[in-house]
């Protein structure tokens, strides 16, 4: 028997060279069918592994203490999902030679860091586990990190300008001022990085390329720095006055795209266009919080049920937990997803009619 087992080992490399390693698209697409994997990609299979406590033992630990809640779970994998979808089609595009610049392979690389950095899979101490699109009840458990924010939160709290629905809306907005710094910052790091690899090129003809991707980098962190000034300074103004005048939706992400769609070249019938279909895309964001609260409420009963020892009342919990969970995972993927098109057409100044 130890014999077989040696000569086993020993053959486990041969099989590896010649399945083509764990980078290749056999290891990375045609899986095999005795393992249940959620995710084409290896990689994203296994950043969805890790929180569930399905990691190896080694590393298991570190992500047990990630403490992420359901509707955390569900909105990483609508997160994977989409980045899955990108890398696939960029594999593709690369395939034909459209991508030679790497501009869209960093544009991924960033993506990944920000899904990594939002729900702490990029190892780094956090104090808080945060949520993106969900509000909870007891919003004082969850850190903002900028102290500006936290007092600007603490003065809102206090002013007793806001209804409780209106808090709920300010939240929102302070958690999308947030995430949008994260993503500032993790792009500034990778120009940055960028730049001292491009300090080395020899050819002047390579020069010239990589400096206007440079060039374009850079316009981006401009635009990005001045979406996120803008945003403090409707914060700062909302913690002091209230919401004195309001806006045309209720969602930070609709606002932000409304407003790029005012400061780009479109007509007046065009701009009404784009303002009926981000009020259908508003509706879809509050359907997907909807059963985000609903699966929240379905977990906290099925921890109080499973103390029970009621075992067809734990059932019965349990297969609605299960179709809330599946129930946000699929709006989550067509929220974001439906986010992505917009944002990505309306930069480009053209919208072409939705239907959705």
């Amino acid at each position: 028997m130890a014999v077989r087992l040696c000569r086993l080992f020993l053959l486990c490399p041969l099989l590896l060279s010649v399945q083509g390693g764990k980078y290749s698209r056999d290891a990375n697409e045609n899986r095999s069918d005795r393992e249940t994997v959620e995710f084409r990609i290896r990689k994203l299979d296994q950043m969805w592994r890790k929180p569930r406590g399905e990691a190896p033992n080694a590393v298991s630990c570190f992500f047990h203490q990630l403490h992420l809640s359901p509707v955390q779970l569900a909105e990483l994998h609508s997160d994977l999902k989409i980045q899955e979808k990108d890398e696939l089609n960029w594999k593709k595009l690369k395939a034909d030679g459209l991508d030679d610049d790497g501009e869209k392979e960093a544009k991924l690389r960033r993506s990944l860091n920000v899904i990594m950095a939002k729900y702490g899979l990029d190892g780094k101490k956090k104090t808080q586990a945060e949520e993106s699109n969900f509000v909870k009840d007891d919003k004082d458990n969850y850190i903002l990190t900028d102290p500006r924010l936290e007092k600007l939160w603490n003065k809102a709290k206090t002013l007793g300008k806001f209804s409780e629905e209106e808090l709920e809306k300010l939240w929102r907005e302070f958690i999308h001022h947030k995430e949008k710094v994260e993503e500032y910052n993790i792009l500034l790091d990778t120009v940055s990085r960028t730049e001292e690899i491009h300090k080395n090129v020899i050819s002047p003809e390579e020069y010239e390329v990589k400096e206007e991707v440079l060039h374009g980098k850079h316009t981006d962190l401009k635009e990005r720095l001045r979406s996120i000034n803008q945003g403090y300074d409707r914060l700062r103004k909302l913690s002091h006055e209230g919401y004195v005048t309001e806006r045309e939706f209720n969602e930070p992400r609709v606002n932000d795209l409304w407003d790029m769609a005012k400061e780009a070249n479109f007509s007046d019938s065009e701009l009404e266009s784009i303002k009926e279909e981000l009020k259908h895309f508003e509706t879809k964001i509050e359907k997907h919080q909807h059963y985000q609260k609903q699966l929240e409420i379905s977990h906290e009963k099925l921890k109080h049920v499973a103390g029970t020892g009621d075992k067809d009342h734990l059932m019965r919990s349990k297969e609605k937990h299960n179709m809330l969970t599946e129930k946000i995972k699929e709006l989550g993927y067509k929220v974001k997803k439906h986010l992505q098109d917009l944002s990505s057409r309306v930069s480009k100044g053209g919208l072409r009619h939705n239907e959705l």
